[in-house]
């Protein structure tokens, strides 16, 4: 019987073919080097200007963070407040999904006349385009949490804040992890393309000054840096659902057996 290879193997094989066509098809002229450089004169062009392309990330490596900081913080707190209070979720999460079906990239002029064209722009811009699939989901994930959880927390005399961090944010994890995948990848990219539009320092920077200069081996070297950067990205989501994992089943397995251990229940209070 014939033995299908593992995925692993087949995802590595995928990638090493891609590069030896990237190396083999501009060095045989089949694709001109204008508009595929190949790989040998790409990563040589990066490894001669290395101390540009260094300056270059650590400036898009602050704007992403930060963006960041605010996409997935304000996403996780208002996806709470929207999901886990029904008044809320009424009024506001149709606005929040008719929002999110705008495209965000048309109001980039707004936060350039607001503030500035430095990295206070791309920052409030990048926050806002990975603040809505973070809010979103989260606020999703918590509407098929067990209303049962709720019920034991205000029971045991819990807060509206210790109710969202004890119970809420930790039992809709799956949901709130996908989240902040989708969330943190278009941070990514609202960083770069905002960098692209009006920038004098980033990634996105350099591949819109070289692209103007017809350079495409300087231009390859930076998409290759923000290939790099989320993929990167993407490696540190998938640690954290790793981390989580006993937070995404475990809710599952106390289902499965018709009741929640009482392990799992903080200690009541003594009379």
């Amino acid at each position: 019987m014939m033995r299908w290879p593992k995925p692993s193997t087949v995802r590595w094989g995928i990638l090493v073919a891609m590069l030896f066509f990237w190396e083999v098809m501009p060095s045989t002229k089949i694709i001109p080097e204008l508009f595929l450089p190949s790989l040998s004169k790409t990563l040589t062009v990066l490894w001669i200007d290395r101390v540009e392309y260094a300056e270059a990330l650590l400036v898009t490596l602050y704007e992403v963070g930060v963006a960041m900081l605010i996409a997935c913080g304000a996403g996780i707190l208002t996806g709470a407040l929207v999901g886990g209070i029904a008044t809320l979720r009424n009024i506001m999460l149709p606005v929040f999904s008719s929002l999110y079906a705008v495209p965000i990239v048309i109001l980039y002029p707004i936060f350039t006349a607001w503030f500035g064209i430095g990295s206070e722009s791309k920052i409030a811009f990048a926050g806002i385009y990975g603040f809505f699939p973070v809010m979103l989901s989260t606020a999703a994930g918590i509407r098929t949490i067990d209303p049962q959880y709720l019920l034991a927390a205000r029971s045991m005399g819990a807060t509206l804040f210790q109710q969202i961090t004890r119970v809420i944010i930790p039992a809709s994890i799956p949901t709130v992890l996908t989240g902040l995948r989708l969330g943190g990848a278009l941070t990514i990219i609202g960083v770069v393309v905002s960098e692209m539009l009006t920038a004098s320092a980033g990634i996105g920077y350099l591949v819109s000054r070289y692209r103007t200069l017809l350079d495409s081996p300087h231009v390859f070297a930076a998409i290759l840096m923000i290939l790099v950067l989320s993929i990167m990205f993407d490696l540190l989501a998938r640690t954290v659902e790793r981390h989580t994992l006993v937070w995404q089943t475990a809710g599952r397995r106390e289902r499965g057996v018709g009741a929640v251990r009482p392990s799992t229940l903080p200690a009541a209070a003594p009379v």
